[in-house]
């Protein structure tokens, strides 16, 4: 356009300076609206979430997926729709609950964020919402889930009884993808990184399972299924499982990751969930490590008397631990130096990885909420080479500062 411009003002010959100068002013002007055109169509691109396939599901689901813990702890329930309205309202179509939320867990407060949910989901059209939930893994301290049990397992019985009471919680009569909160066998959970075998326990058999979750398919209970805080031996059992016994597949793994938390999922899941061989998409979890990647309890100038970990002391505290806390200093010096907000590269870095399907973010505030979703698309994408080597300087250097 500019060439094409110069090219036109140099072959003209006016009659006069007043109209040379006018047609130069014209053109200027011209090419000022194209600019400014441009500039337009590329904030709107810019400003939009993206959307792709979860796993082998038909299920089409935004970058950002909703976490709703702290809905009936934290947040009143017109905070709570109030939350969901806006992030739905900005193109985020699917949400993140579990039966045992909201968290820290106890029975006092148990389901309420199921009911928050459903009550909201009462005045919405169902099938524009991607809804995931989770049954409860192995406890022997959670037996106030179940009407008649002295241990939570991941059986027939229970899963059934679960998913009943959570499509009667939630107002609905099916549930997207259903996911299995933590293994019912042993695992290392929770920033407990290496595997204790003394700690092996006799599990339900993974056929044993699917075959359940196959009756509640069939039934038009639940559309897909999935696994939450899964190693990639779990993983392939399920998956080969599926596949022998004509079972359904899991289409979703829903991992810890982040800047803190990086080497359980890297080391070899990312090969097991790859597309090419098992084709399991990531709904990362805590991508904000609990809120202490935003930087905000490293600046003395921020009220943090409100936040999760010094609300519930002791809980998620291996992420405010003192290397977590000087990894986390140097990841905030890192995105000041390229002009980011510590919250955009953070949520930036798990947004660009290739095995990330969606990012499940939570907020107990509308500002907080409003800088999550706006770092996907503020964002440059992807970020520039510079600060991922930069990530990978510090990586190097604070190789999962959180583990236990």
């Amino acid at each position: 356009m500019q060439q094409m411009a110069m090219a036109s003002f140099a072959v003209t010959s006016p009659s006069s300076h007043g109209n040379t100068l006018s047609a130069l002013q014209a053109r200027h002007s011209e090419r000022f609206q194209n600019r400014r055109v441009r500039s337009r169509v590329k904030a709107v691109a810019q400003s939009q979430l993206q959307y792709q396939k979860l796993g082998d599901s038909d299920l089409l689901i935004s970058e950002v997926t909703l976490g709703t813990m702290t809905f009936g702890e934290q947040n009143t329930e017109k905070e709570a729709h109030d939350i969901l309205s806006y992030s739905f309202d900005q193109g985020v179509n699917i949400l993140d609950t579990a039966e045992s939320y909201p968290i820290p867990m106890n029975k006092e407060t148990q389901g309420r964020t199921d009911l928050y949910i459903g009550r909201w989901m009462q005045s919405k059209q169902r099938d524009k919402i991607i809804l995931a939930t989770k049954v409860a893994g192995y406890s022997e301290r959670s037996s106030y889930l179940r009407d008649n049990a002295k241990v939570v397992r991941v059986d027939a019985a229970n899963i059934k009884e679960s998913v009943e009471k959570s499509l009667k919680r939630l107002s609905t009569d099916y549930i997207d993808l259903l996911q299995i909160h933590w293994p019912d066998r042993y695992v290392a959970l929770f920033g407990e990184f290496s595997y204790n075998p003394t700690k092996w326990r006799p599990s339900v058999p993974f056929e044993e399972q699917l075959k359940a979750f196959q009756e509640l398919i069939d039934e038009g209970k639940v559309r897909y299924i999935g696994v939450s805080n899964e190693t990639s031996y779990g993983v392939m059992e399920f998956v080969h499982a599926a596949k022998a016994q004509g079972l359904p597949k899991i289409v979703s793994i829903q991992n810890s990751y982040s800047l803190l938390v990086r080497c359980r999922f890297e080391v070899d899941l990312v090969e097991v969930c790859h597309p090419n061989n098992c084709n399991i998409g990531l709904l990362a979890y805590s991508p904000l490590a609990g809120g202490v990647l935003s930087g905000k309890y490293l600046d003395a100038n921020v009220d943090v008397s409100k936040s999760r970990l010094n609300l519930f002391p002791g809980y998620m505290a291996r992420y405010n631990a003192s290397l977590a806390k000087e990894a986390t200093n140097e990841y905030v010096k890192l995105a000041k130096k390229h002009g980011l907000t510590p919250v955009q590269l953070a949520l930036g870095f798990v947004r660009d990885r290739p095995f990330t399907a969606s990012s499940i973010i939570g907020a107990t505030t509308m500002d907080q909420l409003k800088e999550n979703i706006d770092a996907f698309t503020s964002t440059p994408r992807p970020l520039p080479q510079e600060v991922l080597d930069g990530i990978e300087d510090l990586f190097k250097r604070y190789k999962d500062p959180t583990i236990l």
